[in-house]
């Protein structure tokens, strides 16, 4: 069967640099650290006490007060974003087929700090049970799609994916896949997380997985850097009207970029370190790369999942060499994640968001808070160190990889009508 083009026609974000899509790309393009001391809650006996929140959120600005007690917090960011994207897009809901219409929305945990109130409040008790009413609706993991869908009466397919942190990228592979099968005309993809609580920072310092960098927390994450220790944690959220492209020119529709094509696999090798020689990450790029008919040799830019992990690193960047060859060295290569922070299950949606905006601005974001090179990357790789880099970008690649050796790349290309 003939496949429909699909095409981005929408653009949300919530994100620590900023609370829209303008202000986010503009913290990336000036290399700003959105890391700062926890003020969700006190972390003073935490062995990690910064993480990259979002800033400056008041909730009464998007939420009454009676609705906002029905929405954990990655609830509250999903729909934020969904809404400016779908504003974005400047779509007349009234007159198109909302039947065609759908919401597929990633996250790697879903409503962690709810649970873990309502829980601790039991506790604290006698043994009576006295929990919210909203307490199940609003920890789930599925339950932003569904308050996007009834906001705007969204009937096309609704789901959300769940694979740690590459879950808004499934997201955004499943969307497209759906529009390009003819299921639907247009679905609000992304991904939305807020895991900057006691069990979210704990859990993961248990695991050793974050920086515990509290004196400097602003150059705390340095992807690719001899010293980095692990990888800041943050939140917020990512939307993407992704539109079949037909339906998106008879409506005269701005277009940001055209999806290519997308990428899956599995490490297959262990719960929560990634194959030493990057072979899941080889694959699902190689695997991207076949679904849009296109060679290693096309690719411009590529947002690497660059967490700032001792191990992740390294393996990504093995992957990169052995895929491209000699033309890895022509590609640029950014870690935004040494601004925004670890998004986990959002990160895809942000990341793919700043890929976007390098296809449209034919710029590149940096990679900041590099100080040492590791001698056990190739440093001839161009990192982006520093300052966005301005070059032609038809072609990009968005990286992630989660916990339980899920990856997926996705890859969006320049329209051309």
């Amino acid at each position: 069967m003939d496949l429909k083009r699909v095409v981005v026609t929408g653009l949300g974000a919530i994100t620590p640099l900023g609370n829209t899509v303008q202000e986010y790309w503009t913290g990336l393009l000036n290399g700003v650290s959105g890391a700062a001391p926890i003020t969700h809650f006190d972390a003073s006996k935490f062995k990690t006490q910064f993480a990259c929140e979002v800033k400056g959120y008041d909730s009464s600005l998007f939420f009454d007060r009676k609705e906002v007690r029905k929405y954990d917090l990655y609830a509250q960011y999903a729909l934020v974003c969904a809404d400016e994207a779908v504003k974005d897009s400047k779509v007349e809901l009234e007159k198109i087929n909302l039947n065609k219409v759908g919401v597929i929305w990633g996250s790697g945990i879903g409503g962690l700090d709810t649970f873990f109130k309502e829980v601790s409040d039991f506790a604290k008790g006698d043994g009576t049970p006295r929990f919210s009413p909203f307490f199940i609706p609003k920890m789930i993991a599925d339950i932003a799609a569904g308050h996007i869908s009834i906001k705007y009466g969204f009937h096309g397919p609704n789901f959300t994916t769940t694979s740690a942190c590459a879950s808004s990228s499934n997201s955004i592979i499943d969307a497209f896949n759906y529009i390009r099968l003819g299921k639907a005309i247009m679905i609000v993809a992304g991904g939305s997380e807020a895991a900057c609580s006691p069990p979210g920072v704990g859990g993961f310092n248990a695991m050793q997985a974050l920086s515990q960098r509290n004196n400097d927390s602003k150059t705390a994450s340095r992807p690719f850097d001899k010293d980095r220790d692990g990888f800041v944690l943050g939140e917020g959220g990512g939307a993407i009207i992704l539109e079949e492209y037909e339906h998106a020119m008879q409506r005269g529709a701005k277009i940001y970029a055209e999806i290519a094509g997308g990428g899956l696999s599995a490490d297959a090798h262990h719960m929560t370190a990634p194959h030493p020689e990057g072979l899941g990450a080889i694959l699902v790029m190689q695997n991207a790369l076949e679904d849009a008919g296109i060679k290693p040799e096309d690719i411009d830019y590529i947002n690497v999942h660059g967490t700032s992990t001792p191990l992740g690193d390294i393996a990504e960047t093995k992957a990169i060499l052995q895929l491209f060859g000699e033309h890895a060295y022509k590609l640029n290569i950014s870690a935004t994640k040494s601004m925004t922070g670890h998004l986990l299950g959002a990160a895809g949606a942000i990341e793919a968001i700043a890929s976007i905006m390098a296809i449209q601005n034919n710029i590149v974001p940096p990679t900041i808070n590099h100080f040492t090179d590791d001698p056990e990357l190739d440093n001839k790789l161009n990192f982006t160190f520093h300052k966005p880099q301005e070059r032609i970008v038809n072609t990009a690649i968005s990286n992630t990889f989660g916990f339980g050796g899920h990856n997926a790349s996705v890859i969006f290309k320049k329209f051309v009508g």
